[in-house]
């Protein structure tokens, strides 16, 4: 097929109003982040309140997604996920969703290409010959959904900060997709509202030097009294259109079910 991309990871936006007779704003987030977390734990859960009790704004994160990891020896750590499937409550169907989204050939290609292009990404900053992927397209498994997660790896050279380890690596490749650069610019031309905080990244930077980030997926922002959460799913020349909103639904779904 001709085009100019090999994967893109398009999203889309769906937003409400929080009741008037409740708080608003800065005052509303601990709530709903509270609520968030019960229903939806996830390993790179965050809060980030800015602004004014009732009129200011908040993101809301329970992302299941590390951006980049640097130990405070140079470590250097992202773990993209590429590929998904809803939870079952009956135990052998919901084993038969996770065989299904492992053994895919499509989400293994998308997880893989997307490999390939943060080997590239961290190649810019790394010890030559350091970059490596101690798990390739591993299944993950979380309260709402199974994921398809690969861990890649490598050695910051010492001449470069965790400033150049995340130039070198922003846009997350997840949420972007390959090639890089042109993925950004047909996703500005193609999504009509703008991603905002959604798919950037919550980042702790501890006193010994080391860093760990999130990709701010599974994410809500708070705006006075208007909520707002994205979804997003990867593109490629064989995608089913049907099921790609599908996989938006089961991305979404836990969201929204938490505010309800």
């Amino acid at each position: 097929a001709a085009g100019d991309l090999f994967q893109a990871n398009l999203t889309a936006c769906c937003s409400t109003e929080l009741p008037s007779e409740g708080p608003a704003g800065a005052a509303a987030a601990l709530p709903l982040f509270l609520q968030l977390r019960r229903r939806c734990p996830a390993p790179f859960s965050g809060l980030v309140i800015a602004g004014a009790a009732a009129s200011g704004e908040a993101v809301i994160s329970a992302s299941p997604e590390r951006f980049l990891q640097l130990g405070p020896g140079g470590a250097v750590e992202t773990r993209p996920i590429k590929g998904t499937r809803p939870r079952q409550a009956d135990p052998q169907l919901d084993a038969d969703q996770a065989a299904e989204l492992v053994c895919s050939a499509k989400d293994r290609a998308e997880n893989v290409m997307i490999v390939d292009l943060l080997r590239n990404d961290l190649g810019r900053v790394c010890v030559p010959g350091s970059i490596d992927v101690p798990q390739l397209v591993g299944l993950e498994s979380y309260p709402q959904v199974h994921h398809l997660t690969s861990v890649v790896t490598g050695q910051l050279r010492p001449a470069c900060s965790w400033v150049d380890l995340l130039r070198a690596c922003w846009p997350g490749g997840s949420i972007s997709g390959a090639p890089k650069l042109r993925a950004c610019q047909r996703l500005a031309e193609l999504e009509p509202v703008a991603r905002g905080p959604y798919c950037g990244s919550l980042l702790r930077r501890d006193w010994d030097g080391s860093v760990d980030s999130s990709i701010l997926i599974r994410s809500l922002l708070l705006r006075g009294r208007q909520l707002r959460c994205h979804g997003g799913c990867g593109i490629v020349a064989d995608s089913n259109p049907q099921a790609e909103a599908e996989e938006l639904g089961w991305k979404l779904h836990p969201l929204l079910e938490a505010l309800a």
